[in-house]
């Protein structure tokens, strides 16, 4: 574990203030991680994908999710902000270029950022790629995705609501969670932060009953129930992006080179999107791990996106074209 020697709010407007911190080397190259949900915001063992020698590490929690403040708050937070809040920390930070560094909706954010601003990415390192799709959201969203795979997991996920509304559940969710009944709010909560577990759970072939523990402190339930609400505002509203935009768009990551990891027994995030993300981008090195599945702690995956990071830590240009040929 490192300990920050930076952090502090930037007030990015519309009344949002995001936490930043940085740790590592003061002088190193920037590398920014980007964390996933929407909404999970970043904790103390994101900062140990880096080489703390050769990185300057930043983290940033997104609108509303850990840290920033006010947390949960939904107005004026879409991707089209976070993009912009992204910016507005480098331009604070004072970088010129940095490495982003994202896994499932964290891939889907850095490259957002990654194909507005690519003058300013030095390099991406992606796992479980998401790019928002009509076809991905109806896999994790829909009854004929998913949840014909793990049945059980579906009903968990959509106990709160009413039978007739499980088809289309995303708009049922977000009233359950604005409701104004603590154990509605709360159970809603908890199942929609359980859904993924579940998927990452019977990836694993763990027995299919089991699931993941709740927490139950009072700062724990208000954590999960801002992280449901952010995660919830972007699902139903398609997260802000246009159907295929990321993959229509990657042309623009024609100088930007790139790692992608990916499980190959992902059910949160499919194979297929990395395929073809990585068809559409000349520059992007695909790694597929055979037995892996969506959680970054899987022992493969992570020493992949540990190799992917001190690959890029490599100063020059020379050494950057060898390793990408």
């Amino acid at each position: 574990p490192l300990q920050c020697h930076a952090q502090g709010w930037l007030p990015v407007g519309d009344g949002h203030e995001i936490y930043w911190e940085t740790c590592g080397n003061p002088m190193g190259a920037p590398a920014l991680f980007v964390h996933g949900g929407p909404g999970a915001g970043c904790t103390a063992a994101d900062r140990r994908w880096f080489n703390p020698q050769h990185y300057r590490i930043v983290l940033l929690d997104q609108r509303g999710a850990g840290r920033s403040r006010p947390a949960g708050e939904l107005r004026a937070n879409t991707t089209e902000h976070l993009v912009r809040d992204m910016e507005a920390l480098r331009r604070h930070l004072q970088i010129k270029d940095w490495l982003l560094f994202g896994g499932s909706w964290g891939a889907t954010l850095a490259l957002a950022y990654a194909q507005r601003f690519p003058q300013c990415v030095r390099g991406l390192v992606l796992r479980g790629v998401f790019t928002a799709t009509v076809r991905e959201l109806h896999w994790l969203y829909a009854p004929h995705g998913a949840a014909l795979v793990y049945p059980a997991a579906w009903q968990r996920f959509t106990a709160t609501i009413a039978p007739s509304q499980r088809a289309a559940p995303l708009p049922a969710l977000a009233a359950a969670l604005h409701s104004g009944d603590p154990a509605l709010e709360d159970a809603t909560a908890q199942a929609w932060l359980r859904w993924e577990g579940d998927l990452m759970d019977f990836e694993l072939h763990r027995e299919q009953g089991a699931s993941r523990a709740a927490s139950t402190s009072d700062s724990a339930l208000a954590g999960a129930a801002a992280a449901a609400r952010i995660g919830v505002h972007y699902a139903r509203h398609d997260f802000f992006l246009a159907d295929g935009e990321l993959l229509q768009q990657a042309a623009r990551l024609r100088d930007v080179p790139g790692v992608i990891v990916q499980g190959q027994r992902d059910l949160v995030t499919p194979p297929a999107s990395a395929e073809t993300l990585h068809r559409a981008w000349p520059l992007s090195r695909l790694v597929r791990v055979p037995e892996g599945g969506h959680a970054s702690t899987h022992g493969e995956i992570a020493q992949r996106l540990v190799e992917a990071a001190d690959e890029f830590s490599m100063e020059t240009s020379h050494e950057r074209q060898r390793f990408h040929a």
